[in-house]
């Protein structure tokens, strides 16, 4: 396609916001007007993900993306992380907003996130769209390789996760580029290192690889990702789904599930992508969700 062809910026023009919650401060964005559609990243990403993307949403809609608690340009408070800290300030995020009607857009744990909110606030969900999502359960078996199950059970292994991902920093200088196809310049590679200059820095990456629910445990994200995929089997709530070759956490057989189980879903395929596909090809993803949203 033609938005294959355009360039990907490095640029993040949109103007930084805060909002107090609950004692730390959040970094968002906040762009257009109208019904808000809320861009949620994950692990070990920001809003800066999104901005190819917004640009195609902004003047249909009220952009917001927050940078998640520990990460991007928010604070990053000593407490636990992990999944129930990051929603509790994600939602209290929400309602300090009044964000009513809420078009979802969806990635990674913002995805593991922005379900489980979708799922105990049904009536607050316009649609959502989603790529590379957490859609049911993960099994140590369903991993797409060998190499990153091991390296998985090496980040969740006390002290060596601790030196692979707190003092290296490999989550983030490895797992980001090498989860992209094209080669991120070097503007790009700051950004995305610039929120994690220290060990103490990087305590919500060095938890989220803890919390991925791999054959039941941790029990509390395993419960979680069971009853909103079972919701979402159920639910005919407006749904966009994007998938790439190979993927990364959504591989063909979770892609024909997918299309199996979901109802009232428009599907994309985006062609070749891993795991952060906004990087690779963010306009035909933003052209998709702009066509997509003014149907639903």
């Amino acid at each position: 396609m033609e938005t294959n062809k355009k360039e990907i910026s490095a640029a993040f023009p949109f103007e930084s916001k805060y909002i107090d919650i609950n004692g730390s401060k959040i970094h968002y964005i906040d762009e257009g007007e109208g019904n808000p559609i809320l861009f949620l990243h994950g692990n070990p990403t920001s809003s800066y993900l999104w901005r190819n993307i917004i640009p195609y949403l902004q003047p249909i809609g009220r952009c917001i993306a927050p940078d998640l608690i520990g990460m991007g340009k928010s604070d990053k408070p000593d407490i636990k992380y992990g999944f129930q800290d990051t929603y509790d300030y994600l939602e209290a995020f929400i309602d300090s907003l009044g964000l009513k009607n809420i078009t979802l857009v969806i990635h990674d744990w913002g995805s593991g996130l922005g379900f489980h909110y979708a799922n105990t606030h049904r009536d607050n969900i316009k649609g959502i769209a989603f790529m590379e999502a957490m859609v049911k359960p993960l099994t140590w078996k369903g991993m797409p390789s060998a190499s990153l199950r091991m390296a998985f059970r090496m980040m969740r292994t006390p002290g060596i996760g601790w030196l692979m991902i707190s003092v290296a920093n490999m989550f983030v200088k490895k797992l980001i580029p090498d989860m992209i196809v094209r080669k991120l310049s070097k503007e790009e590679i700051d950004y995305y290192e610039m929120p994690f200059p220290t060990i103490a820095s990087r305590k919500s990456v060095r938890v989220w690889p803890i919390e991925v629910p791999l054959d039941g445990n941790p029990k509390h994200t395993y419960e979680i990702i069971k009853a909103y995929g079972e919701w979402l089997k159920e639910s005919s709530i407006p749904k966009l789904f994007f998938y790439a070759h190979p993927g990364a956490i959504i591989l063909k057989d979770t892609v024909e599930y997918i299309k199996s189980n979901f109802s009232n879903m428009k599907t994309v395929d985006i062609g070749k992508g891993l795991h952060f596909i906004q990087e690779d090809n963010p306009h035909q993803i933003g052209e998709e969700i702009a066509k997509w949203y003014n149907e639903i």
